[in-house]
């Protein structure tokens, strides 16, 4: 069994290291990893590699940044003699990434099956990239596999067979528990002279937040709000550090209300952050499952959220944008006591298993061999 396994940013790392182990698992799997390059320094890509123990990819597209079309673009040209080439019985993809939609489109024009890694996540905002990218997806996918309930509904709403949907956990879970040995150990925050549940940690990244200036200087104004009553820890991603830089008078403030400015974490000493924060504030999707899972309060800086578990189920709440109100839910949190919680259904570390047993169940039966012309 041939498998085509795409990943392009550093979200994917985390959701495919578990899926590349397990294949690895089984002697019948031929699995090959082709990297897109959407990110591609060392910080945002090949550190992940390494604290993931994910193998260097077999092939690397190298597209590198761009827009949204471009991006799209050079993947498809890329990646379709890759394809043609190997043959593949099925092609993976994960997450809601260009790379993602980019490699499905190439894969169904060629007659090839794709599984779809995290189907079904809705936040019913079509303004988001990544809305789009997993509408697409989901839509001309053979295989989706859910994380949450709310995945499997939104499928069947949308008028999906549902012998294509598999209920099978979070491969984020996965990496996050078998690398748990490890980042246990991190001392990332004794690093930066901070004890456990003593700090809280900020990311922010997505282009709502911080493209727009006035939009940006009103979340900077509450985390320095924030930061005057637990220090803050934020390793600022490459756009958002560009944003900063350009108003720069707005981010010394939150620099004087005690935060700090590091650059971008490898996996493990971040989670080894996370898992010891009294507070996590961000608009990072996987962040909001990661928090539940750890048992971290999350406050997502977002109007809405495409895993709702982690509101209903978890330690997530979603603020919106009001510098207002992020500074009364960020007291409301450090004020009152902790509540108990629970792992969601199947987030236990082996939706790995569930996926490739799946896929082995499924090829070749019932799978339509792949019809490259």
């Amino acid at each position: 069994m041939r498998v085509v396994n795409i990943v392009g940013a550093r979200p994917n790392f985390m959701k495919m290291a578990p899926l590349m182990r397990e294949m690895r698992r089984h002697s019948t799997i031929a699995a090959t990893l082709v990297h897109t390059g959407q990110h591609y320094d060392d910080a945002m890509a090949g550190q992940f590699f390494r604290d993931l123990d994910l193998p260097q990819p077999d092939i690397s597209l190298e597209v590198g940044s761009g827009s949204h079309a471009h991006q799209t673009a050079e993947v498809m040209k890329r990646l379709e003699p890759v394809l043609t080439e190997i043959r593949p019985h099925v092609v993976v993809v994960v997450g809601d990434v260009n790379s993602t939609l980019a490699g499905t489109i190439t894969a169904v024009k060629l007659g090839i099956p794709v599984a779809h890694v995290e189907a079904g996540l809705r936040s019913f905002d079509r303004s988001m990239p990544e809305e789009i990218n997993r509408l697409l997806t989901d839509a001309i996918s053979e295989f989706l596999f859910v994380t949450e309930e709310s995945g499997r509904e939104n499928l069947l709403r949308e008028g999906v067979d549902s012998r294509k949907i598999h209920m099978v956990g979070n491969v984020m879970i996965d990496s996050l528990e078998q690398c748990r040995p490890l980042w246990e150990r991190s001392d990332a925050a004794a690093r930066l002279g901070l004890q456990r549940g003593g700090y809280g940690v900020v990311t922010l990244h997505r282009p709502s937040n911080v493209d727009d200036p006035a939009m940006l200087r009103g979340l900077v104004k509450a985390l320095a709000e924030v930061g005057r009553r637990l220090p803050l820890v934020f390793p600022v991603h490459p756009r958002t550090r560009a944003r900063l830089e350009a108003m720069e008078a707005d981010a010394e403030s939150l620099v004087r209300g005690g935060a700090h400015f590091i650059a971008p974490l490898g996996y493990l000493d971040f989670v080894g952050l996370v898992a010891g924060a009294r507070l996590v504030l961000t608009d990072s999707g996987g962040l909001q499952e990661e928090t539940t899972s750890l048992g971290v309060p999350c406050l997502t800086l977002r109007e809405q959220t495409e895993r709702p578990i982690t509101v209903t189920q978890g330690t997530n709440r979603i603020v919106g944008t009001s510098p207002e109100r992020i500074v009364t839910e960020a007291v409301r949190v450090l004020t009152e006591p902790s509540s108990s919680m629970s792992r969601p259904p199947l987030w236990d570390g082996r939706a790995a298993e569930r996926i490739v047993a799946v896929l082995r169940d499924a090829w070749p039966v019932g799978v339509a061999t792949a019809r490259l012309d």
